[in-house]
């Protein structure tokens, strides 16, 4: 049984580790206003998360990982280039998994940096591994600017590369919303009949959409039908895109043959292939590291460019020991005008010592 004294404590040799590294040390607080935050995280954070409510701070939430506080607090002090550190407790609910910790140590080390993004992902990365090394975990790698590259390039609707961007979280969703733009499933019966105006209901309405609302969407979903299909040739680039899963320099050749077709990807090849040439002066075995497009699609959906991992190939059931990204727009969207480059990655020390004490 790991004690919660053995977690600190391997807390603070991490933390001591990324402090040595040239990061500050710096604290957020547990509970944190949940009018901004909830927005920020992905739909399976949001679900999770624990929050509360009362009548002088409104709603407030436990905090589900330290990220978006630190880059509140950095953006609030100018957005220079700065190193952090933390450890602490994160809270998240557990309700289809009561095998699950819901309150659990969390160290990290995120990077504000103008300089060079590949450089910074490499540090990153490089720092969290060498921390892992002695567990022999799988590391896994990815990047989000791919794939929403590849939808802003996509000869279609604004709308509808709006939408597609705001589910390559849900890939499930995505996938429906991309058969559905490109034609390879029909219509429902029963939607071709509502664009028709041919549903009529006189029950009355119920929640929170007003008529003229319900009325606008119908509009919307109208002019959508009207629009032409993404073409069969995209969705096969798309296909292809989402099935590059190889080391890194094999997926590299796969990558710059497909942005031959799909020229919007091209510059986020270029930065994968800088990453990887940061990653080899770190000393990251390039040639042996796992890249595939679609990894990272359900975590944080402030990440929107690298996105690693580390696992237990022994331990199926645990979730990754590691994990980090790039959340570059997450400093726009909180800085008030101001933004800057920033990459960052947490550790779970309890899982750690657990995996150790079974060695």
């Amino acid at each position: 049984m790991i004690t919660r004294a053995q977690t600190l404590a391997r807390a603070a040799e991490l933390r001591a580790r990324f402090e040595a590294a040239g990061a500050l040390p710096v604290e957020t607080p547990i509970l944190q206003s949940a009018e901004t935050l909830l927005d920020l995280y992905g739909e399976e954070i949001r679900a999770r998360a624990y929050v509360t409510s009362d009548a002088l701070r409104g709603e407030q939430m436990l905090r589900p990982d330290f990220t978006v506080a630190v880059v509140q607090m950095h953006m609030a002090d100018g957005a220079e280039s700065a190193r952090y550190t933390y450890s602490g407790e994160v809270f998240r609910r557990q309700e289809h998994d009561p095998d699950r910790a819901n309150e659990y140590i969390q160290v990290g080390y995120e990077v504000f940096d103008r300089a060079n993004p590949a450089t910074s992902d490499a540090e990153v990365f490089a720092l969290i591994a060498q921390a892992v090394a002695p567990l022999n975990l799988r590391a896994a790698t990815g990047d989000i600017g791919l794939l929403t590259a590849a939808v802003r390039g996509l000869k279609t609707t604004e709308p509808r590369q709006a939408a597609l961007l705001r589910h390559i979280w849900r890939p499930r969703r995505f996938r429906a919303l991309l058969d559905r733009f490109s034609g390879r499933v029909p219509l429902s019966a029963r939607r071709e009949q509502l664009l028709a105006g041919d549903v009529a209901c006189d029950a009355p309405l119920v929640g929170k959409r007003t008529q003229a609302e319900i009325d606008r969407r119908i509009q919307t979903l109208r002019d959508d039908a009207k629009a032409p299909p993404v073409s069969a040739a995209e969705v096969d680039l798309l296909d292809a895109l989402l099935g590059v899963r190889e080391t890194l320099p094999f997926a590299l050749e796969q990558l710059r043959d497909i942005a031959v077709d799909l020229p919007s990807i091209s510059s986020a090849v270029d930065g994968i292939s800088r990453r990887a040439e940061a990653l080899a002066a770190r000393g990251v075995d390039v040639e042996n590291l796992p890249f595939e497009t679609s990894f990272g699609r359900t975590s944080m959906e402030y990440y929107d460019g690298f996105v690693f991992g580390f696992f237990s190939p022994n331990r199926a059931d645990l979730p990754a020991l590691a994990t980090g990204g790039r959340y570059d727009a997450l400093t726009r969207r909180l800085g008030q005008g101001a933004e800057i480059p920033a990459v960052g990655g947490v550790l779970r020390p309890g899982l750690m010592l657990e995996l150790e004490a079974q060695a």
